[in-house]
């Protein structure tokens, strides 16, 4: 079995897993957790879901799924879309996370990444946009000159 470098990215094998009454929002989030992955060169081995929120966790086909392949080594974590698929609040949240890596694995939420835009920075880039599209004048660039 591989080993995880410990910046966290390699190829590791992870389980996508979420859990929704809605199709869409369980693709959604499936999206989401797989872009995850990818973005660090985990090797995505299975996707399961579940579409029962109300349904305790350990109940659930999907979830039980999971846990039996993390048990067997076949996968080293677990990648969500969000929180809300398998826990209630943030503690409960990071009390998973820490039984699953009691168990040898590792639990990861699919966040968005924080913005790196300054303000200003949309304007500017369609400004630049523009002008070299030759669609505004270079003028418009310089602040306070006329053309």
């Amino acid at each position: 079995m591989p080993k995880t470098p410990s910046d966290g990215f390699g190829h590791v094998p992870v389980a996508v897993y979420s859990c929704a009454a809605e199709t869409a929002v369980a693709r959604d989030a499936q999206r989401r957790a797989r872009h995850y992955a990818d973005a660090r060169h985990w090797h995505v081995a299975g996707v399961w879901s579940d579409n029962d929120p109300s349904v305790a966790l350990d109940a659930r086909p999907g979830w039980s799924a999971i846990t039996g392949a993390l048990s067997s080594g076949l996968i080293r974590g677990i990648v969500v879309g969000g929180a809300s698929h398998i826990a209630t609040d943030a503690a409960q949240f990071a009390s998973l996370g820490v039984l699953i890596r009691d168990r040898g694995g590792f639990l990861a939420e699919a966040t968005p990444g924080s913005s790196r835009r300054t303000p200003g920075q949309h304007e500017r880039r369609r400004i630049l946009f523009e002008a070299s599209s030759g669609w505004l004048p270079w003028g418009c660039l310089v602040p306070g000159s006329t053309s």
